[in-house]
């Protein structure tokens, strides 16, 4: 089964993307160097709930 989580922007603190997660690989946290449409640049996203 998949678990629904949500992507925060490290600079900004905006929730800019949703995606999902095995439920098995969870002893890590999520961290993804994606772009930030408020702040305009790449950023690291890290997971949250």
């Amino acid at each position: 089964m998949r678990e629904f989580i949500t992507l925060v922007c490290e600079f900004c603190k905006n929730r800019n993307y949703a995606t999902s997660r095995s439920k098995e690989q969870r002893e890590n946290k999520l961290a993804l160097k994606k772009f930030c449409r408020f702040c305009r640049k790449h950023s690291l996203h890290k997971e949250t709930k």
